[in-house]
């Protein structure tokens, strides 16, 4: 089969942030993992994971999410501010009704992101908090001048603002945010903004309204009438379950039936249907693309690691895993147009995550190498194509700086898969060819064995006449660069 690549007809611009994560006060997801204090005796530069810090610092990380999630209708950020001795202690009434220190806040998550070199997607409580409690937090973060947050701000040793790039208003209102019907949260919403103040007047902050969860198409409807000249996007979260049965079992992370690598992939797909089908309702109140969809969810989701919280969410990661994200990966680049932002949920020990640690250990895993893999996607433009490709096979392809990459995932377990690919131009030379693959469809790193899914130099492109033939092996993502 063959796909002709259109690479001279312009194609949207990737946003890096597609590549974006998120982590919230949720079992291990902060603590032990990216922040252990300054007097840990894990390696730590300023209370940051430095093995952590540097291993997503490879990736690149565009953008964070914080605290937010459930967290953040729970969260008053006065009570992460100032001296770690006298910050107040709280339940986390969400994930496990553990007692939450905060020793991790608005100081500590901003130097978490100087170090990675990440831009700020910060959450707002509207459920639990008020207006006048939002814009005095985005006061403190903000202010240059003078002003009672911004002396507060210098009080607790931070002299200059902090540059705060995504604002979100709102989490799940529809659900444990709140349990709101869309026509009031629209209202809310309307509110808040109109009270987040816009002290960087050059750089203004980008609104994002709470969206729906999953296919209720008529919370989109709604906001978007009712509230889509004041937002600049509108979230969406939705987890890939293998069993798709959220009271009772999602399925094991690594003991699982092939039936479940299937639907698995199979539902992971259906991101592009509800894409397609929140974007068309978009269209319709904004013809002219101002607002964007922001999928600041997303990910597997299964039952919790036997023996673990099961209030910390803490799952393995497989091959199963990698060949999700490049799925839904490549279906956020077909829909460039109007996804900006994209936040897998989380980075850390908390469901698909880019890493796990344990104690003084960390381990990569293989969603990680997909991130890792796709880099060369960010901030590309996209290349469509046109023709047939195999089943269970994805695909998508980029170009940036005269060279072009493709990316590809075959999911099929049994079979291989073959497919050529041409150009307006005949393909010169391969540059680089990666691949990603398990013996088993449930191969993962583990702390005893940390390199069993790895990138390894891939062999099976080569270039006839111009065109780039690919065999791509079972359970395999692929990433190809030529020029």
């Amino acid at each position: 089969m063959s796909i002709e690549l259109l690479n001279q007809k312009k194609g949207p611009e990737i946003s890096k942030y597609i590549y974006g994560q998120f982590s919230e006060h949720l079992g291990h997801g902060i603590y032990g993992s990216l922040y252990v204090g300054k007097d840990s005796e894990i390696p730590n530069v300023n209370g940051m994971r430095s093995d952590v810090v540097d291993a997503l610092k490879e990736i690149h990380v565009p953008v964070l999410r914080w605290p937010g999630g459930l967290f953040a209708d729970t969260y008053h950020w006065r009570d992460g501010i100032g001296p770690k001795d006298t910050r107040k202690k709280i339940v986390n009434t969400n994930w496990g009704d553990i007692t939450e220190d905060n020793s991790f806040g608005t100081h500590e998550y901003f130097e978490l992101l100087r170090q990675l070199g990440a831009d700020a997607y910060i959450n707002a409580n509207i459920g639990s908090g008020t207006v006048q409690e939002m814009a005095e937090w985005v006061e403190y973060m903000t202010m240059a001048g003078e002003s009672p947050m911004s002396k507060l701000r210098q009080k607790n040793g931070r002299q200059d603002p902090w540059k705060l790039k995504f604002f979100g208003i709102g989490n799940e209102s529809w659900g444990g945010g709140g349990n709101m019907r869309p026509e009031y949260y629209s209202d809310v919403y309307r509110q808040y903004q109109t009270f987040l103040p816009q002290y960087d007047k050059d750089h203004p902050i980008y609104k994002v309204a709470c969206g729906p969860n999953q296919d209720d198409y008529n919370w989109t409807e709604t906001v978007m009438k009712y509230a889509g000249k004041y937002l600049d996007g509108i979230s969406l979260h939705y987890y890939t379950l293998p069993t798709g049965d959220w009271d009772h079992s999602k399925g094991d992370a690594v003991n699982f039936p092939e039936d479940q690598w299937v639907s698995t992939m199979t539902r992971a797909e259906h991101m592009d249907e509800l894409i397609t089908k929140h974007t068309t309702i978009m269209d319709h109140y904004d013809p002219d693309h101002k607002v964007d969809l922001i999928v600041d969810e997303w990910g597997t989701w299964y039952d919790v690691t036997k023996g673990t919280n099961p209030g910390f969410l803490q799952q393995q990661n497989t091959v199963r895993d990698a060949l999700a994200a490049a799925i839904t990966l490549n279906i956020f680049q077909k829909h460039a147009d109007r996804i900006y932002m994209a936040n897998i949920a989380q980075m850390v020990n908390v469901l698909q995550a880019m890493i796990l640690t344990k104690g003084d250990q960390m381990i990569k895993t293989p969603t990680y190498y997909v991130f890792d893999m796709y880099q060369k996607h960010m901030d590309a433009e996209l290349v469509e194509g046109i023709g047939e490709i195999p089943d269970n096979v994805t695909y998508t392809a980029s170009q940036k700086d005269g060279k072009l990459t493709i990316s590809l995932g075959n999911y099929d377990l049994a079979n291989e898969k073959a497919i050529d690919f041409t150009a307006s131009n005949p393909f010169r030379k391969i540059i680089d060819a990666t691949i990603l693959t398990g013996k088993e469809m449930n191969s993962h790193n583990t702390f005893t064995h940390p390199e069993e899914v790895v990138p390894q130099a891939f062999s099976g492109g080569s270039i006839q006449n111009g065109r780039l033939h690919v065999q791509l092996p079972t359970k395999s993502v692929v990433s190809i660069t030529l020029e």
